[in-house]
């Protein structure tokens, strides 16, 4: 299991900028995968960009060139910084960590925190 604590969302005009943060509880370096979600008011929870254990990354088409996630391994924590924002980027932002146990795959989540763009 893993606790996982975001924060860094905030009000922001367009063009802006901000980090998010997220604190987890564990060792990151025993976590497969993590990255991060949002959840825009009466739409699906879409994937933004994740990490690999591996160094792989990946992003939504929508974010790609604006966002950048990174791992600090000595920190246990996950950032996205998030440049050039839009208005479509707001919504609430959670930290997700994929663990595969002897159940399978679990998914966890942070409680969220929210990102607003808007002049």
């Amino acid at each position: 299991q893993v606790q996982l604590v975001e924060s860094g969302g905030g009000y922001v005009q367009p063009g802006g900028s901000l980090r998010l943060s997220c604190s987890a509880s564990r060792n990151i370096l025993t976590i497969p995968s993590m990255g991060w979600y949002r959840q825009a008011p009466g739409k699906q929870r879409e994937l933004v960009a994740a990490a690999s254990n591996s160094g792989t990354t990946s992003y939504a088409d929508s974010v790609k060139g604006r966002f950048t996630i990174s791992r600090d391994t000595a920190k246990n924590m996950v950032y996205l910084q998030m440049n050039s924002l839009k208005p479509e980027d707001t919504a609430v932002y959670y930290c997700n960590a994929v663990i595969f146990g002897p159940r399978g795959k679990s998914d966890y989540w942070g409680q969220g925190t929210q990102v607003t763009v808007s002049s």
